[in-house]
């Protein structure tokens, strides 16, 4: 009888408030998508993550459980990648890595080196080389790869993923011959005056020998996933919009949010129709896990990279008369999948680097649109090399340019070699874009770059890398401003991936994710932007990144 009547008292009780946090002692800044700025003091959010008050310079502080003290710090809203590739970059991580390699000379050394070091791998895999930047002139050849490994199959991943560098023994296990036809969207790299294989095989040629490599286990996309976590909010990155989500992928992500390993936030674009629809079914998914997981809609590859010379361009490259790189879907095709993502309201996002390509993408969105009418929010995926001419036509159905700035950085060179100077009106065009009303969606294509925000607003504000190259910045007309470089990183990246009013912005309804920074990089020069250091990491209320850090269910801060 006592039993059931505390049962009716506890069922009469108001269920106990939600315990509130303040953040105080703040120089905060946010933003909204067209770069209008916010100053706050302080703010105020519940247990669920979720702010529920912003507090003005002058306001008296609100009664709450807890506070946290900012010390004078700047708080900014948590930045976002608007383009990467989550797994790939956790797995590069665990594998091979020759980004920091500057000549092939030192990339033999370290392949062999690494070999050693793993004499029980039964391939030999990894990714970072660049002909660019090792002055090669040329792609690398499956002997120089032998001189480094001649035992075992290797193949290692050009740094912008379009292209893979095998040894003799991948090539003759794949069974890549001078009789192997180029597969449609994809070139075999031949030697000069024969053809026979070099060694480079370039976008769908890559499947040749992906399909025979071993695939990673369970566990150890696990740890990918821990790593690559652990970088990104190292570098003050909360949410990211995975680019080519598979299966494989998902199901790593989902472990991860059901045992409350999941950090970071991912907006999910499925590698394949048939991807998307196993994984969601007849639309988007819900969010998951608080906010940090949705399968938004569908990516697509329309042509492939400049570097590579893949890159589908209307004229052909400077660099290789005749050349007009590779259409990876034709106008039908890529039509047909674009309809059959939006049928269902999935978000469409195409890969497109040259200009052609980008041409042919706004025409697909254009004769799709008459039919899929509503808040589409069409992407177009780098957008790297576009003809001045179609730079407005982005604006037309709201289409969203999602872009990398660090390319303009890493790429000038290669690009004005691969087109000369004539053609570079449209290249890398982020202020041509935000003045046609384009939105802007900031991002790195990681692991193909850094997964650094900082450096990225660093160039999108001043055209040059960080040695100050070129002076006065390369093409400095397409810079945008330091308000227009943070919105693109954190209300329009959010938008870009229909999160508006979910993160994004340190607002009232939005979740608590912000950076705590040594500086405020809107009254900082580009140098000192890349010399901002992070000092703490929020997502969703909890401290993930910076001093004191501990787990999250002792995080909390010093009770009032």
């Amino acid at each position: 009888m006592i039993r059931r009547a505390l049962l009716a008292l506890a069922l009469l009780s108001p269920a106990p408030a939600l315990a509130d946090t303040l953040l105080d002692n703040v120089d905060g800044i946010s933003v909204n998508r067209d770069g209008k700025v916010t100053r706050f003091a302080g703010l105020v959010f519940d247990d669920e993550g979720r702010i529920t008050r912003v507090l003005k310079f002058g306001d008296k502080p609100p009664k709450v459980d807890y506070r946290e003290d900012g010390h004078g710090h700047v708080v900014i809203p948590g930045l976002i990648d608007a383009h990467a590739h989550v797994m790939s970059l956790g797995l590069s991580l665990l594998t091979l890595d020759l980004s920091d390699t500057r000549s092939l000379a030192e990339a033999q050394a370290k392949i062999a080196a690494y070999a050693a070091e793993h004499p029980d791998r039964p391939w030999i895999i990894g990714r970072g080389w660049n002909q660019e930047t090792w002055g090669l002139g040329r792609f690398p050849t499956a002997a120089e790869l032998d001189a480094a490994v001649p035992d075992r199959p290797v193949w290692l991943e050009r740094v912008d993923g379009h292209a893979g560098w095998a040894n003799s023994v991948a090539l003759k296990e794949a069974g890549v011959t001078a009789k192997t036809a180029d597969p449609v969207g994809g070139r075999i790299v031949r030697l000069p005056s024969s053809k026979a294989p070099a060694g480079v095989l370039v976008d769908a040629a890559t499947a040749l020998i992906d399909t025979l490599v071993p695939p990673p286990r369970p566990e150890d996309r696990d740890l990918a996933l821990v790593k690559a976590q652990q970088l990104l909010v190292s570098k003050g990155v909360t949410a990211v919009a995975d680019m080519g989500t598979s299966a494989e992928d998902w199901m790593t992500f989902r472990r991860a949010g059901d045992e409350g390993r999941l950090r970071i936030r991912i907006m999910s674009y499925a590698s394949d129709v048939p991807t998307m629809q196993l994984i969601a079914g007849p639309g988007p998914t819900v969010w998951l896990y608080g906010d940090r997981l949705r399968m938004n809609g569908l990516k697509l590859y329309l042509d492939g990279a400049l570097g590579s010379r893949g890159a589908w361009l209307k004229a052909p490259y400077a660099d290789d008369p005749g050349n007009t790189g590779l259409k990876l879907l034709d106008g039908t095709q890529l039509r047909n999948l674009m309809s059959r993502a939006a049928i269902d309201h999935f978000q469409v996002a195409v890969h497109a680097i040259g200009d052609a390509a980008n041409a042919e993408v706004l025409d697909a969105i254009d004769e799709l649109s008459e039919t899929y009418d509503g808040d589409r929010r069409w992407r177009v995926e780098h957008a790297q090399i576009v003809d001045p001419a179609d730079c407005a036509r982005f604006s037309a159905h709201g289409t969203i340019a999602s872009m990398q700035p660090v390319h303009e950085s890493s790429d000038r060179l290669m690009a004005e070699a691969r087109l000369g100077p004539a053609r570079l009106a449209g290249a890398y065009a982020w202020r041509t874009m935000q003045e046609n009303g384009v939105p802007l969606a900031f991002g790195s294509d990681a692991p193909v770059e850094a997964p650094d925000p900082l450096e990225g607003i660093a160039v999108a504000i001043s055209r040059s890398d960080a040695s100050g190259e070129p002076f006065g910045g390369w093409h400095p007309d397409e810079t945008v401003t330091r308000e227009a470089a943070l919105a693109a990183y954190t209300a329009g990246a959010a938008y870009a991936g229909f999160a508006e009013g979910r993160f994004g912005q340190l607002d009232v309804g939005e979740r608590a994710d912000f950076l705590v920074l040594d500086r405020d990089p809107l009254l900082s020069t580009p140098d000192h932007i890349r010399a901002t250091k992070i000092l703490q990491t929020w997502i969703g209320g909890i401290r993930v990144f910076g001093d004191a850090t501990t787990a999250p269910e002792e995080s909390r801060r010093s009770k009032r």
